[in-house]
Formats: C-alpha cells, structure tokens, sequence
C-alpha cells in the first residue's frame, strides 16, 4: 500500500476502535445492569457476574460494529477535509476512487470480523449462555430451599422445609400451590414426611415421600389423597431459564444450513428461515463494508468546505438507516419465500452500488469546481510557507 493509504487505514482503525469501545461500553452497561440484578438475586458471586458480562460481549459487538464502522469513516474523512488533507491528495492526482481504497480495504477487515463474529464467537457465547444459566436454574437448593422458613420462590407458591440434611433431604415438607385460583383452578397443598430434588432431563423435579395431597376446587370441595410416592415438577419454580431448545443466535451456521427434521422441530422455524438466517450473517459482513463506504462517498462527493461537512453527515447517516432498514426487510421477505434466501444481499448490493455511483459523480466535478478547488490549495500551500 502507498504511504497515503497506510496513514489513511492507520486513521481508520484508530477511530474504529475508539468508537467500537464506547458503543459496547454503552451497550454492555444497559445490559449488564440488568444482568447484574438477576445474577445477585440468584446468589451468585461477582465472579459469575464477570463470567456472563463476557458472554453477551460477543452479540453487543455485532450491533454495534456496523455504526463504529461508519462512523469511524465519517471521522477520519471529515477530519481530512476540515484539514485540508483530503484536498492536497485530490489536486495531486488522487480521485475519489484512488482515494477509496484504504476505505476499502478497513471494510474488508471490518467485515471479516464480522464474519468470525456470527459464524463462531456469537453462537458458541451463546450456547455457553443459556447453559451457564440452566447450570444456575437448576441448582434449587441454593436458589430458594431455606430451612425453618416460609419462602415465596414463585407467585402464589409457599414452600417451608423444617430441615435440609447434610445428604439433601427435605424433612417435613408444605408446598402450597395457588396459581391457578385467579383463573378459576384449584388450589393444590402438598404435605411430605421426606422429599428429594431430582434433575431430570427435563429440569429439576421434586420427588416427595409419605406426603398428604389436598385439592381445593372452586366449588369448595376439598379433596384429600395420601401418597407414598409423587412427584412435582419444580423447574416452572424458578426465574431463570432451566433447560429448552436451543435459539437461532446459538446455532452454527453449517446446521442451519443444512436442518434436520430434529433442528426443525427444536427451533420450530421453517428449513427455508434457517438457512435465510444463516445467508444473512454473511449479509451483515457486507454491510459493514456498505457502512464504511457510505461515511466516505458522501463525503467526498461534496468536495473541499472550510464549514465542515455536518450536513453532508446527517444525510449519511439517513442513507445508512435506510440501507439497514432495508437490511431486515428483505430477512423478513426471505423467510418467508421460497426463492427468496438471496435476498438478504439486496440491500448491501444495493448499498454497494449506490456508493460506486456517487463516487462516480465525484469524478465529474465541473472545471469550476476543480478550478476553485486548486485555487484553494495553492492559497494554503501560500499560507503554510508564510
């Protein structure tokens, strides 16, 4: 790469590292605050807390990657013509296309990124996610068994242990299930001499011994059973996800793109919604490619202002906002037809296309215009030897 270029990209990426740290810190605040809550309510430690926080990294990055990317290219552009950079490059020969090739290439490596963001990072984060959460979930007796007290772990659920043995064994046990009065159903009380808590493949279950079942119905009818065996299902109990099927966002692409019955059935998505899924995390990465090139053609095509160029990016910005709009309209069209998967490309062919054309436009800046803009130069050249 010539010297320009190198100085350009180094620009580039210095912007787009500073701009990406303070989007994911913003990002990552209003999410780990959330976080934070739910993780100490669970009794868990800081170092959980941490543990999680670098787990929704992943998924921030990707949303804000795109905006660090363009406005990493606004910057660095508008920064160049406030200091007349970009015009001693444009009166030596440099045209808007010459001129966009380290933008180029900082899209590239913006991209590729992206790519091993949605393809890897995304998904193995969050499937890790969801399974640190269900390791959390299930642990019950740390989560809501308190022995010699009455415990609210769900609404209209009372539970009271007399004791929890070394060996995990619930003695003496009430759990009182008032749930379904509001709608009408009955009111369940369970009484055991003995419990256990199972895990099961279906998530923790209660397993009671020599107990007293009492169902109260609507009417008043109180209905009394005595058991020496049952079994209530505890995982509805806690707040947190215990065990399910797994997302979109935590599969890989390669078996999305080819699902089996058994993916289709988990995901309950179409084959059709898979694999548009899977193309548009290649779609993303040709966005952030869009992205930095629109901060710079819309730029350039406005040529030398010693006022700045902030309207110029406040245009941009709409431009960028419709491409991403765009963006998910064309997801949402390519779920659904049936020979619509490469739809998720539209807008980023569009997107490319558009700026390859106002790149062209500023190339065919009138003779005035080019007149005005040397004239410009040799009066800050005077001014620089001066």
């Amino acid at each position: 790469m010539a010297k320009i270029d190198r100085y350009i990209l180094a620009q580039l990426l210095v912007q787009f590292g500073f701009a990406g740290l303070v989007l994911v810190l913003l990002f990552w605040i209003n999410r780990a605050v959330r976080l934070f809550d739910q993780i100490i309510a669970s009794g868990e430690t800081a170092l959980v807390f941490l543990e999680f926080s670098a787990m929704i990294l992943p998924g921030v990055i990707v949303f804000v990657l795109p905006i660090a990317a363009f406005t990493a290219s606004v910057t660095v552009i508008n920064r160049l013509n406030v200091e007349s950079e970009l015009v001693v490059a444009q009166v030596t020969g440099f045209g808007p296309f010459r001129l966009a090739r380290p933008v180029w290439a900082f899209g590239v490596l913006a991209a590729l990124f992206m790519l091993v963001l949605t393809h890897v990072l995304v998904p193995m984060s969050q499937l890790r996610f969801a399974e640190r959460q269900a390791e959390i979930s299930e642990n019950v007796t740390a989560r809501f068994l308190t022995e010699g007290s009455f415990v609210h772990p769900a609404e209209g659920i009372t539970l009271y242990i007399r004791e929890i043995t070394t060996e995990g064994e619930l003695l003496d046990l009430f759990l009182s299930d008032e749930r379904e009065i509001e709608t009408g159903g009955v009111q369940a009380t369970y009484t055991a001499q003995k419990a256990l808590i199972l895990n099961t493949e279906d998530g923790p279950r209660l397993l009671m011994f020599e107990g007293l079942a009492q169902i109260l119905s609507p009417d008043g009818r109180l209905t009394t059973t005595g058991f020496d065996e049952f079994t209530y299902d505890v995982s509805e109990l806690l707040t947190g996800p215990v065990i399910g099927n797994r997302t979109l966002r935590q599969l890989y692409t390669p078996e999305m793109l080819t699902p089996t019955p058994a993916l289709l059935k988990e995901t309950g998505e179409t084959a059709l919604a898979l694999r548009a899924e899977a193309h548009f995390r290649n779609a993303q990465a040709f966005y952030v490619i869009v992205a930095a090139l629109t901060g710079y053609s819309m730029l350039i095509v406005s040529g030398f202002s010693r006022f700045g160029m902030w309207r110029q990016v406040v245009i941009s910005i709409g431009v960028v906002a419709s491409f991403q709009t765009l963006d998910n309209t064309m997801l949402d069209m390519a779920r659904r037809s049936e020979f619509g998967v490469m739809l998720v490309y539209l807008a980023s062919a569009i997107g490319l296309l558009f700026n390859v054309v106002v790149m062209w436009m500023a190339t065919r800046a009138s003779p005035l215009a080019l007149r005005k803009r040397r004239r410009e130069a040799r009066l800050l050249a005077r001014e620089v030897a001066s």
